[in-house]
């Protein structure tokens, strides 16, 4: 299939803090701009050293419709993973020239109010906020005044997840000029979003960790969508952790690539440093899929590697006793920096751990797609692993050899 892009292929080497891209003032960046008192506090932001400055080549980038349609350097999206895409993750990924995505799912709208504060005065480049609907749930995890929150902030893009929203939330964000997408996992959840109005959709192949509804691998979910629709973006999810699979996915017709796994490995990342560390550790093969956790959001499936009690219950989630009060695997914090709300993590929690978690690890869901570990080596600043995974998809683009092979890691 011809590839999606046009490549540029000259230009001087310009310092991405401050490139003189549109919609970048001078000094900008989150570590250069001086926060107001208690604001970094409210973003749930934390001190962290100064990182060195990622080196965009601006003129050798890579345009296809989703740069175009958001005005960003990269065709790189940053999963909007709960509880680990803070505004620190957001901000650098956009920095960096992709699109930072915020992951919301629990918290309520004036925690969500506080987070797009701290990006806005963290970045002026465009990002979006990643939003988890479920219509089963009496108190779902999205409410209305999530999306007037967006529409307040005026908010870039606006994802949705798991199940369509209503349509007037869609037709109010477009109407404030938000773009709307919708991350889907079959083909049929893509035409009810293309028939509701979405201006991009997500193809959430097998591979991906986290919540997934998909069965069909990755690339063959591309070209599904793209069959559906050529007026929209297509972007591919699940198994884009470096250089070789974000051009691959180009090549077979995506106009970008969502990355999650490869961003919790990231220093930024407000995930706990065990849980990064086993990302780096594992392979192919180390992941399963699992309905075992989630008292707070039963039911629902997730790929998560294989700790203890993966090992010990996956497969047989039928056969798990009531989980019991008395029964911790931990503490953590919700809502960090912004309420900080001390929560008892129950047996089977589905909540991630964090840098404020206590507790056995083995005992914990850890989301991760496992063709994605098995292309992570080192935890590396955000803002490296977009520019060196985007220069390194142009350079192969360049020479596609290799890149029309279908084959895909199955093992997740």
């Amino acid at each position: 299939m011809k590839a999606r892009y046009e490549s540029i292929l000259s230009g001087d080497a310009m310092n991405g803090a401050n490139d003189g891209r549109p919609g970048q003032p001078p000094g900008s960046s989150e570590d250069e701009a001086p926060q107001a008192d208690g604001e970094a506090e409210a973003a749930g932001l934390e001190a962290r050293p100064k990182p060195k400055p990622i080196y965009v080549l601006e003129g050798n980038t890579l345009k296809t419709r989703l740069t175009r349609d958001v005005g960003i350097h990269y065709p790189f999206v940053g999963a909007g993973m709960a509880f680990v895409s803070l505004p620190p993750l957001v901000v650098a990924v956009s920095e960096a020239g992709g699109l930072g995505m915020l992951g919301t799912a629990p918290e309520p709208p004036g925690v969500l109010e506080a987070r797009l504060k701290a990006i806005q005065a963290g970045t002026q480049r465009p990002y979006g906020v990643d939003f988890i609907v479920d219509k089963l749930e009496p108190h779902g995890f999205t409410t209305r005044d999530h999306v007037d929150t967006c529409i307040a902030a005026k908010v870039p893009v606006v994802v949705f997840h798991w199940t369509l929203p209503p349509r007037e939330w869609i037709q109010a964000l477009q109407a404030a000029g938000t773009r709307v997408w919708v991350q889907a996992g079959t083909e049929d959840l893509a035409r009810q979003a293309l028939d509701a109005g979405a201006q991009g959709l997500i193809a959430q192949g097998r591979q991906a960790g986290g919540r997934n509804l998909g069965s069909t691998p990755t690339l063959a979910l591309v070209k599904a969508f793209r069959k559906l629709t050529d007026a929209v973006p297509v972007l591919a999810a699940g198994g884009i952790a470096d250089g070789f699979s974000a051009a691959r996915a180009l090549h077979h017709g995506a106009d970008g690539v969502w990355v999650g796994t490869r961003l919790v490995a990231s220093v930024e990342a407000y995930a706990h440093p065990l849980y990064k560390q086993r990302l780096v550790d594992g392979d192919a093969g180390d992941t399963a899929m699992t309905t075992l956790f989630g008292p707070e959001w039963p039911g629902k499936r997730m790929r998560v590697i294989r700790n203890r009690v993966v090992r010990e219950w996956a497969g047989r989630e039928s056969s798990v006793p009531p989980t019991s009060e008395s029964e911790a695997i931990g503490t953590t914090r919700l809502f960090p920096g912004v309420l900080d709300v001390r929560y008892v993590m129950p047996k089977f929690s589905s909540f991630l751990p964090t840098p404020d978690t206590q507790g056995d690890l083995e005992e914990m869901s850890l989301p991760a797609g496992g063709a994605s570990m098995s292309r992570i080596d080192t935890v590396q600043p955000a803002g490296q692993i977009v520019v060196e995974m985007m220069e390194r998809a142009r350079r192969l683009l360049e020479s596609p050899e290799g890149l029309d092979e279908e084959d895909e890691d199955d093992r997740g």
